[in-house]
């Protein structure tokens, strides 16, 4: 009797601990940024010639003319900022929101792909200094 208790009694945590937790809220960005048009599914790999990552969630693709395109990552992508660079592979001409990019890490005099990560809208912003 006691025993069955026990096990009620534990039911609840271990429920608990199965549950999903909630979604991590990405920091701020620095700089903040303005939108200035709508989300686009993908960019053309010929509009953008340099990358800034922000952080783990955040890279800016920089275009011609100042043209700047947020992605801010659904989810966060470990190791991103510390790498400081990243590698993708695509048939098309073009980059979209389902590509998957890897963190590029230097090991010894070579580079190792981390961890995938999955990219997200590319919204046009104009950076707040």
């Amino acid at each position: 009797m006691v025993r069955r208790n026990v096990a009620f009694a534990l039911m609840p945590l271990t429920l608990m601990a199965c549950t999903k937790q909630e979604p991590q809220t990405p920091p701020p960005v620095s700089p903040a940024a303005e939108v200035v048009g709508p989300a686009q599914d993908c960019l053309p790999l010929s509009q953008f010639s340099n990358t800034n990552i922000r952080d783990d969630w955040t890279i800016d693709f920089i275009g011609a003319g100042n043209r700047v395109w947020r992605v801010t990552l659904p989810n966060r992508c470990p190791g991103l900022r510390s790498a400081g660079t990243f590698t993708y592979s695509t048939s098309l001409s073009q980059l979209c929101r389902q590509d998957i990019i890897f963190p590029l890490n230097r090991v010894g005099s070579g580079f190792q792909r981390g961890a995938g990560c999955g990219l997200a809208p590319f919204t046009p912003v104009r950076l707040i200094r």
